[in-house]
């Protein structure tokens, strides 16, 4: 009897020290991914939907800035990224105004708090990204209750706090002037707040959870998905009776949803319809199919491969990409065989809250309504998935010696492909979801220019926003640009170094035009950048 008593204290002991080991060395994947987070974060290309974010900041109107700035006078650097931040002209009412007119699928919250976070630090790129990646931070503490309410363990908590901390596709969009580290946030609390009001069955455990409803609804509107999903979490458990627990979930969602019905009406009042218009491209059920293994395993492993780069690099990727894809199936069949129903069933819901319908959409249309950044709700429920996998085989008494190393060794590759990944993101000066076939030349263009000793940029007013503006980051203040109307020709003065024409949108007619008017030629340097020279 004393010897098996024995034996069980030196069990538990090396247990106790297992997992003390394990938490150090999540601490330290910790530590690396909140360096990963902010290291180099103004290197990256500022891209479109970074340039639009600023624009909604600032408080103008695309209209405003295109009626001020195309009127042919010759402007600086300041008079282009006047629009890129807030100033005495505009104020957070003209922001909401802003987004109303011309962006109405962009829920204010985040941009009302970056314009407040951009009044007190700057607005330089470093610090309006900044702001991104201290809320990404705000996603290990959620996380951690998350698992303690959903598993009862905080073994799962620290395991899932590693993954997502080196996660290359959290890491991305740390780093990016968009919403989507604040709404991996809101899904978080709104979970938390829902699985602990189920729990303790309190009016003001109820009342928590419809609080945090319009922070989620205000964040992203694919947030009213992950809602309806909690939804169908909540009557699956309550077995469809209209129960105690089913009529107080009903009615913190009908308070949080009634916070929300203003914007919906604002939504279908101004509809902005262009915003959206890249969904209509057309795809085949294969390149679906390969978006949607690249959209899964961008989780683990980022290389920064993008559609548009060569298929031999997509090609080599494949094993890595199925190994991945097996291992969140596997992950998936054992929590739904070793959980109760209250935890698989959750992390299913999460699962398919948007990437279900998602999925529907893109193969039942072949369009491509799916990308990484509207799927991080089915990412994170993968996530949790692979953390219990993970916790069940190094803890199972059922699990053998050699089984334990080589679940180590499974998940010390995982880790392995994250921090590769990580390594290779905050290199690069651009990324796969920062569109390089649109951006990847501006960084040459911009040299080209910068060169010149005193230099003109000459436009038209359909490539103000967002080409003009990205570029504009990149170019030295000595340059001078000219825009002009559409139709319109720019009075070109004297005393320039270089004079250059630069078109993202094609204008034939300026070319034409400047080369017919002005005896000029014009010499293509790049594909959206001409060099106009007059004959000796």
């Amino acid at each position: 009897m004393n010897k098996q008593l024995s034996i069980k204290k030196q069990l538990s002991q090396k247990s106790t020290i297992s997992k003390s080991w394990l938490r150090f060395l999540i601490i330290i994947l910790l530590v690396i991914g909140v360096f990963f987070r902010f290291v180099n974060i103004d290197k990256k290309i500022y891209w479109g939907d970074e340039v639009f974010s600023s624009l909604r900041i600032s408080g103008y109107t695309q209209l405003e800035m295109r009626k001020q700035l195309s009127d042919g006078r010759l402007i600086s650097i300041e008079d282009l990224h006047k629009y890129q931040h807030p100033n005495p002209e505009k104020n957070a009412i003209d922001t909401i105004k802003g987004i109303i007119l011309e962006d109405s699928q962009i829920l204010p919250l985040y941009i009302l708090m970056t314009r407040f976070w951009v009044e007190c630090f700057g607005n330089s790129i470093a610090a309006i990204r900044t702001f991104s990646a201290l809320i990404s931070l705000l996603t290990f503490p959620c996380l951690y209750l998350l698992c303690q309410e959903l598993f009862e363990s905080s073994l799962v908590g620290w395991i899932a706090i590693g993954l997502v901390a080196v996660s290359p596709i959290h890491i991305v969009y740390a780093q990016e002037t968009r919403s989507y580290s604040l709404g991996i946030v809101a899904i978080l609390i709104s979970s938390v707040a829902l699985l602990r009001a189920m729990r303790l069955k309190t009016k003001v455990s109820w009342g928590i959870y419809a609080a945090t409803l319009p922070l989620g609804f205000y964040t992203h509107l694919f947030f009213t998905l992950v809602a309806f999903a909690q939804g169908i979490y909540v009557v699956a458990i309550e077995r469809f009776r209209l129960s105690k627990t089913s009529i107080y979930w009903l009615l913190s969602l009908l308070a949080g949803f009634i916070t929300f019905v203003p914007w919906i009406w604002i939504i279908i009042t101004n509809p902005q319809l262009e915003a959206v218009a890249w969904t209509n491209t057309k795809q085949t059920l294969f390149m679906s199919a390969a978006r949607w293994a690249g959209i899964f395993s961008r989780a683990f492993l980022d290389l920064g491969i993008s559609p548009s780069d060569p298929g031999k690099l997509k090609i080599i990727l494949i094993p890595f990409i199925l190994i991945i894809l097996g291992l969140i199936s596997y992950s998936i069949y054992v929590m739904c065989r070793r959980t109760s129903k209250e935890v698989w069933l959750f992390v299913l819901t999460l699962i398919g809250s948007v990437g279900l319908p998602l999925l529907i959409t893109d193969f039942v249309f072949q369009k491509r309504y799916a990308t990484s950044r509207y799927t991080l709700p089915s990412v994170l429920g993968i996530e949790l998935a692979v953390a219990y996998l993970f916790s069940t085989k190094f803890t199972s008494i059922s699990t053998k010696a050699w089984q334990k190393k080589l679940w180590s060794l499974v998940a010390f590759m995982v880790i392995m492909g994250e921090v590769v990944s990580c390594m290779v993101h905050y290199q690069a000066d651009i990324w796969w979801n920062q569109v390089p076939e649109k951006y990847q030349e501006y960084p040459q263009i911009a040299n080209i220019i910068n060169q010149g000793n005193k230099p003109l940029l000459i436009s038209d007013e359909d490539n103000i926003i967002p080409p003009l503006q990205v570029l504009s980051n990149l170019i030295d203040p000595k340059v001078q640009f000219q825009i002009v109307g559409k139709n319109q020709l720019p009075e070109i003065t004297n005393g320039f170094s270089d004079i250059f024409l630069f078109l993202f949108e094609p204008s034939d007619s300026l070319k034409a035009g400047i080369e017919k008017v002005y005896n000029s030629k014009l010499q293509q340097v790049s594909d959206f950048l001409w060099k106009i020279t007059k004959p000796n």
